[in-house]
């Protein structure tokens, strides 16, 4: 998911405050090591608790792109009291992803260059810490998230299989490959090449390649439709992604080349036949990141019983944010059957 996604004045549940929990040494897949990691997390509802003491309603919800533990706001009519993600009925845990600010990362730790490459299944585990160890919490009800959400997602049910009942994973892909490998490798490549990275060890932010390479993403969040009808004109398309391309000034580079090489090196293909949860998965049918074909069908033939549900959006990619609604109905099905 994108930073750039416009939020809309919809009614939403209030902003969480953000939590923080520690990690002493968190050992990462490559052998590598963060001293302290920092985990931001923000939760929504009530915890409901079993005779036992144990909650039974948690729900970890992992962010896109971009984003951080207050993503889900951008998901209209998806998360509150009486919605399908609903707030009287689930708590909802909320994380910043290891390498994202607020998390560590290269930015918030201050190693820069020197911090040490992640990957998604490490995201999880730090994720895994936080809910076990942190918040006490043996099982969960369910993981959703779209995008690098829904990757996020997809680590959780195939790296923990028996620590949840069901997920939905919107938008999203089993692994980074073919064009969307080379998406993400230029938007680094085009980072990289601005002669004020220095290797990473830049002493300003390398603001042109940065622009740059937000812009050429850019075109692959929508469809083709969506800017001939927003851009009247191929200069006003110029401009609109030069717009773009200033957002990036709020992000830090080595902190997109990180998470980005974390990305390319994703795939868990090979591991969806060890999925137990109940899973719905939900495309958007224009989306030219996460294609019907090449990436939505395979998750769905590759996880036993899984669900699958689409519907088209002149947003394409971005549509599984701003036409959620259009799944509303999807969702609460889905998960009225979990009861």
């Amino acid at each position: 998911m994108a930073a750039w996604i416009p939020v809309g004045v919809a009614a939403q549940p209030a902003e969480p405050e953000p939590s923080y929990f520690l990690v002493k040494d968190f050992r990462l897949e490559s052998g590598a090591a963060i001293e302290e990691m920092i985990v931001e997390y923000g939760t929504i509802g009530t915890p409901r608790r079993d005779a036992g003491g144990k909650i039974t309603n948690a729900v970890v919800m992992p962010h896109g792109w971009s984003g951080d533990y207050k993503q889900y706001l951008l998901f209209k009519g998806l998360i509150g009291p009486g919605l399908p993600l609903d707030t009287n009925r689930y708590y909802i845990i909320t994380p910043t992803a290891l390498g994202s600010p607020g998390s560590s990362s290269p930015s918030v730790s201050g190693e820069g260059p020197d911090f040490p490459k992640y990957t998604l299944v490490d995201m999880v585990a730090a994720q895994h810490r936080l809910v076990t160890e942190h918040l006490k919490i043996e099982h969960l009800a369910g993981v959703v998230g779209a995008s690098m959400g829904g990757m996020q997602t997809l680590v959780w049910i195939t790296r923990y299989p028996d620590f949840m009942d069901w997920a939905i994973a919107m938008a999203t892909g089993p692994a980074i490959i073919g064009r969307n490998a080379g998406i993400f490798g230029l938007m680094n490549l085009v980072i990289q090449a601005d002669p004020a990275y220095m290797n990473g060890n830049y002493r300003e932010q390398p603001r042109v390649g940065m622009e740059k390479a937000f812009m050429g993403v850019y075109l692959w969040y929508f469809t083709a439709a969506f800017f001939q009808q927003k851009y009247a004109t191929n200069d006003a398309l110029m401009q609109g992604l030069k717009d773009i391309g200033i957002g990036s000034a709020k992000m830090d580079a080595n902190d997109i080349v990180w998470r980005n090489d974390a990305m390319t090196g994703y795939d868990v293909r090979s591991d969806l036949a060890k999925v137990k949860a109940r899973t719905l998965v939900i495309g958007v049918d224009s989306d030219e990141l996460f294609t019907p074909n090449e990436d939505v069908l395979p998750i769905v033939s590759g996880i036993r019983g899984a669900e699958r549900f689409s519907y088209d959006s002149v947003a394409g990619h971005i549509g599984i944010a701003l036409d959620i609604g259009k799944a509303s109905g999807a969702i609460t099905r889905f998960l009225a059957a979990q009861e």
